[in-house]
């Protein structure tokens, strides 16, 4: 039976000092933890996270990756580059990527591919905003979502980590129910299953909203097998509650 994974999402915080006392304090409660745990920080911190966690089970992921290798990409970092420095996970196609930066489909399939052709295991964002759930198009979506990621990635699909996050519930204290969130879970399994026969091995998690108050709920579902943790994910006492949750 594979290990839950916790994952944070510092999203664009964090100083120097801030990342030290966080990373040191995530570190020394982690050390009985069930789960594999990891932060996604801001790509200038990288190295300063890597240098704090040696020695650790923490692991470091970026949050985002270029769908480029290599070239005149102007502000681009390459799986290539992340590989370097250690970083064992990338976020792609995040909600605020898709809705900011015009993020489609092919190109977050794209991304995911890069990733894992440079040894960086690819987190697949997926989820639909309220107007869409609202409609009765959240099957609709995550599923067109993860179509082009299968079509794109092939046989490798089983390498890659998906976090279901429903638009509607980040950053907005709004969270699915758990039964919501299995419903959804489900379906992406069902998909998974379909692609690939090792589709028992990939990882889906859950990212809208997880918190220290819902986690051992939302973990508790048969399809959630971990967490990609937003704001909780900045406070050690509130993180490492939610690890603690995943057994």
């Amino acid at each position: 039976m594979k290990k839950k994974l916790i994952a944070g999402n510092w999203k664009m915080n964090g100083d120097l000092a801030a990342n030290d006392a966080l990373v040191r304090a995530v570190i020394a409660g982690m050390k009985d933890a069930a789960c594999t745990v990891a932060v996604c920080v801001p790509a200038p911190y990288l190295a300063q996270v890597q240098m704090l966690r040696t020695g650790s089970a923490l692991e470091v992921g970026a949050q985002d990756v270029s769908q480029h290798e290599r070239g005149a990409y102007t502000g681009e970092v390459s799986a290539a580059m992340l590989k370097e420095f250690g970083v064992r996970y990338a976020i792609v196609g995040h909600s605020e990527r898709r809705q900011y930066h015009g993020e489609t489909d092919a190109l977050v399939a794209e991304k995911a591919r890069v990733a894992l052709a440079a040894g960086v295991t690819p987190i697949v964002c997926v989820g639909e905003t309220l107007a869409e759930r609202e409609g009765g198009k959240t099957e609709e979506v995550v599923k067109r979502q993860m179509a082009a990621v299968i079509h794109t990635n092939g046989h490798c699909i089983s390498e890659i980590v998906v976090a279901y996050e429903p638009v509607w519930a980040i950053g907005t204290g709004r969270t699915a129910t758990p039964e919501q969130a299995q419903q959804v879970h489900a379906l992406l399994r069902a998909q998974l299953k379909a692609a690939t026969e090792h589709s028992g091995r990939i990882h889906l998690l859950y990212g809208g909203s997880m918190n220290a108050a819902n986690a051992a709920a939302l973990l508790a579902q048969p399809d959630i097998d971990g967490g990609l943790v937003g704001g909780a994910s900045l406070k050690a006492a509130d993180f490492l509650q939610i690890v603690g949750a995943a057994r």
